[in-house]
């Protein structure tokens, strides 16, 4: 199938571990002949397996490194969608971070969330752990900041207390609700070198601050993003999108599987999926273990909680929200 050597190598793999890889995820037979495959198996696999070949081969035609993570993150893609070309998603550059890391999607739903980042007001992106929700949420601010299609990047998290209280934690104010806030400014600090990413912070050109900070404020020409937005009350999370000015968007990301608020509190979140829904300039997108882009067992515990979630337990004492409205 391959007309060049090089790419051919490329696409085998050294000592053919891309195609060992492709044989032990799909149960096919794949033998090669210098630059000719032959694959054997179940016809649906074969097929799937050829179509995987062809589009990683335009990938490395593009000059696309490709790594095993991605021939994973391939077949996910194409067994959920055989028509969806790899291309139109790994090559879609979200942003080059100070390391020189090229941030793309890497699933269909990453694909739909960043376009959809790209052309509505404000984004929902829910779904479990893992999935790229706030990370790709950040990349895009940042880019929209560097492009000065926004003056600022406003981040935002609500401090709810996970089995410790506030009023026991060390420290003034800032420096109680700083550990909700570190997971924002990782993000943040992987994209840019921490010099520039502490200086854009001193300068106020990037904010990050505990959501009971935006009551009362209006913030035009920023980029918003509410994380770990299942945690936030009803109230909170209409104070919140009422905050966005001129020139303004809003990105909100959460796990509505993951709610700490105390026992009878409805999720801000779960609610804005109910009211929103349909309202023209905001869009939802959801995110499931397919879309998991960290290490692999951690696709595989989302679905191993998936499945004892979905199975009657005596010492379940609430319903397991559903992540559509």
């Amino acid at each position: 199938m391959a007309d060049n050597h090089q790419l051919a190598t490329q696409l085998f793999g050294q000592q053919n571990k891309h195609l060992k890889q492709i044989e032990r995820s799909l149960n096919v037979r794949i033998g090669s002949k210098g630059g000719e495959l032959h694959i054997e198996g179940d016809p649906l696999q074969v097929s799937l397996a050829q179509r995987l070949l062809e589009e990683l081969y335009v990938l490395l035609q593009e000059g696309y490194p490709l790594y095993p993570t991605d021939i994973d993150y391939s077949i996910r893609i194409l067994s959920a969608d055989s028509k969806a070309h790899l291309r139109d998603i790994f090559l879609d550059t979200i942003f080059v971070s100070a390391r020189n890391k090229v941030l793309t999607p890497k699933s269909l739903a990453q694909k739909h969330y960043i376009d959809a980042i790209r052309t509505s007001d404000v984004v929902f992106g829910v779904g479990p752990a893992g999935t790229g929700k706030t990370y790709l949420a950040m990349a895009m601010a940042v880019s929209f900041l560097m492009k000065k299609e926004v003056s600022r990047i406003v981040l935002v998290r609500p401090a709810v207390e996970a089995g410790e209280k506030l009023g026991f934690l060390p420290g003034d104010v800032a420096e109680k609700v700083n550990p909700y806030l570190r997971p924002l400014y990782d993000a943040l600090f992987d994209m840019m070198d921490f010099e520039k990413g502490q200086a854009l912070i001193d300068k106020g050109v990037v904010e990050v601050a505990p959501l009971a900070f935006m009551r009362g404020r209006t913030l035009n020409d920023a980029f918003v993003i509410l994380d770990e937005a299942q945690n936030t009350t009803a109230e909170q999370m209409k104070m919140f999108l009422t905050r966005l000015g001129f020139g303004s968007r809003a990105v909100v990301t959460g796990d509505v599987t993951q709610v700490d608020l105390p026992s009878g509190r409805i999720s801000g979140l779960v609610e804005a999926m109910r009211i929103l829904k349909g309202t023209e300039g905001i869009q939802f997108n959801w995110f499931s273990d397919q879309d998991v882009v960290r290490h692999p067992i951690v696709q595989s515990i989302v679905q191993a909680y998936e499945r004892a979630a979905s199975r009657p337990s005596s010492s379940q004492t609430e319903p397991v929200l559903s992540e559509k409205p």
